[in-house]
Parts: C-alpha cells; structure tokens; sequence
C-alpha cells in the first residue's frame, strides 16, 4: 500500500472511525514508517489546537529559550537522536489518539443516546404513534417483513404486565429499523432495534441507566442492537428487557 493510501486514513484513524481491522494495521505501519507516523502526528497536534484554541496561553518561544540554557549548557547532537524522535513521535502520536478516541467515543455514543430519546418522545408526541396497530406479536412482526432488512423474535407477554401496543419504522444515523411500543401500568415503553453495524462505533451496554428523564437498556444480540427506552419504573425496564432477551 502507497504512502498516500495510508496517509489518506489518518484523520479517520484519529477520529476513531476505523474498523478494529483497518486499525491494528495502520498502528503497525506507524510504528514502522517514520514518515506516516510524522505526518498522524502533525495532524493529532492540528486537531488538538482546534479544540483547545483560545482556551490556554502559550508562552513566548524565547523564554522557552532562555531558560534551557539557564538550566544546562547545550550538547552536541548525537546519533542516536533521530532514533529517539521518531520513537517519541510514535508514542505521543499513539497517547494523543487513544485521548481523542476516548473522547469522539463518548460523544458519539452521548449522540447516539440522545438521538434514542428523540424519537420515543417523537412517538409520544404523534397523534399516529404506530404504523401497524396490534396486541398480537403474531401480526406485528410479519408486518416489518421487506421494510426492514433483519429479521427478530418477539415475547410471549401472557402472564406478564405488559402489552404490545404495535409498531413502526425508526430511522437512527439514517438506518431504518424496527421500534416496538409496549404499554404498562398506563406508562409507554419504546423498544428499538437496529442492526449493529448501522451505528457509528460501538455503543456499550446499559442498563437500567438514567437519560433524560426516562430509563434506558441497551443490549446487543445476534448482531442486532436492542434498545428499552420509557418513563416506567426502572424495574419494569428491566422486567420488558429480561423478556425480550428470553429470561422472562
């Protein structure tokens, strides 16, 4: 692979959109290739400055100056220095991206949950909340057949609180997928489900965890995303979930 074929995925590499694949590979050509893991580093500090810009002082370079030759007399350069910055240049280059990894994974994922409870108060709010109405599952999941492209399981609810209101089509970073709207003690509780790989990084698993004034878990399964998202009890979140996942 060329120079300009790696270089071309360092800023997706810095933002943490590689896939886990694509990013052991390009961390073992950084370590190799002095003149990429320059330019990922370049490029980690140009991002750095743009979010911390106005936010620190920077002391004049001249100070800088004076005081390393108040603390030691310089020394020649030796041979072993461009070694040694190279291996420095990797290391910070590979510090500062785990930071900005960890950073556009929260937000990501602080996005992602956010956008979750967008549409269950959208589905609140409509006068229309579901696009196939039905208490029997039996109705309500054949209806997603070809408008969705995965297929899922859903509860035996007898015996249980809970009742299946119906269901609709629920868009999450432009993926369709399916919301379930089950209903109990008077309370509405959104379940969605969406592909795994539809969103952006990895959402980790949660739950029953306080978001805006409702509770949400949030589970993976057969390489689908589950999501139980209401203002009911938190242990009626979990009671719908544990169904969902079989252990009801």
């Amino acid at each position: 692979m060329s120079h300009e074929m790696w270089t071309a995925q360092l800023d997706a590499y810095l933002d943490g959109e590689l896939d886990s694949a694509e990013t052991v590979k390009l961390d073992s050509h950084l370590r190799e290739c002095p003149a990429c893991a320059a330019e990922g580093l370049r490029r980690l500090q140009w991002k750095k400055t743009i979010q911390s810009a106005g936010q620190r002082y920077v002391a004049d370079p001249k100070l800088r100056e004076r005081l390393q030759k108040n603390i030691a007399p310089e020394k020649p350069v030796r041979r072993w220095w461009p070694a040694y910055a190279i291996t420095m240049a990797v290391v910070l280059l590979l510090a500062g991206i785990a930071v900005l990894r960890e950073g556009s994974r929260q937000e990501r994922n602080s996005r992602i949950v956010s956008e979750l409870v967008d549409l269950h108060v959208s589905t609140l709010a409509s006068s229309t909340p579901v696009d196939v109405v039905s208490t029997d599952r039996h109705t309500v999941k054949p209806w997603f057949a070809g408008k969705i492209p995965f297929t899922f399981d859903l509860p035996e609810l007898q015996g249980s609180p809970f009742e299946l209101v119906g269901g609709r089509i629920s868009y999450l970073e432009q993926s369709p997928g399916a919301e379930l709207i089950f209903r109990v003690r008077k309370h509405q509780i959104s379940v969605f489900i969406f592909q795994e790989r539809a969103i952006p990084g990895r959402l980790p698993n949660m739950g029953p965890t306080d978001v805006r004034s409702f509770h949400l878990e949030t589970w993976t399964h057969n390489d689908l995303r589950y999501c139980v998202i209401g203002d009911a009890a938190k242990d009626d979140i979990q009671a719908l979930s544990n169904l969902l996942k079989g252990r009801g």
